[in-house]
């Protein structure tokens, strides 16, 4: 079975940058999609972005313009490069691959943002 590691999450200030990777133990090639998603305490689950096979990305309203995934298909491993970042941008995030009719999930990364 598939696995998902994220790792890079962790504590910065506010305007700060943090990149968080997510690696699987297989290809990535032949995921349908992949996305990162975050949940704050209290809140529900939000997608954060996501990309699918074709390399076609797309951004919640709320890290449009500071956010940005992208996937290295020969190391398997998916980035979400994260500029400005904001206090509301607290929370664990996790990332998920489409594999067929399957969502593989990984255990998450907690970022913390000060203000």
């Amino acid at each position: 079975q598939v696995r998902l590691l994220e790792s890079g999450g962790g504590l910065v200030q506010a305007g700060g940058s943090l990149r968080l990777s997510c690696t699987s133990s297989g290809s990535i090639f032949s995921f349908k999609k992949m996305a990162w998603y975050r949940q704050a305490p209290g809140n529900e689950r939000e997608l954060v972005a996501s990309i699918d096979a074709g390399g076609t990305t797309q951004y919640g309203n709320s890290v449009r313009g500071r956010f940005t995934i992208s996937r290295d298909i020969g190391k398997n491993t998916m980035y979400l490069q994260m500029d400005s970042l904001t206090p509301t941008d607290t929370a664990v995030y996790y990332c998920d691959a489409a594999l067929g009719s399957v969502v593989v999930r990984g255990q998450g990364t907690q970022v913390t943002v000060s203000s």
